[in-house]
């Protein structure tokens, strides 16, 4: 799963470390969401997209969805 989670906090300009805090997660977590190497929980990917006012596939998508 791919996702544009880095490029929206860097355009609202919040580090990862108050995302993380906002989220409830560490900056760790953050950096992995942000690197691929880590998928959010159902309800993380949920309270992200909250946060953001956006819909969740337009913040996580499959890679096959990239494309179109």
């Amino acid at each position: 799963m791919e996702n544009r989670l880095g490029e929206l906090r860097k355009n609202q300009g919040i580090s990862q470390a108050e995302l993380g805090a906002a989220m409830e997660v560490s900056r760790q977590t953050i950096i992995s969401l942000e690197s691929g190497r880590y998928n959010p929980s159902l309800g993380l990917a949920f309270k992200i997209a909250r946060y953001f006012d956006r819909p969740i596939e337009e913040i996580f998508f499959d890679e096959e969805d990239k494309s179109k």
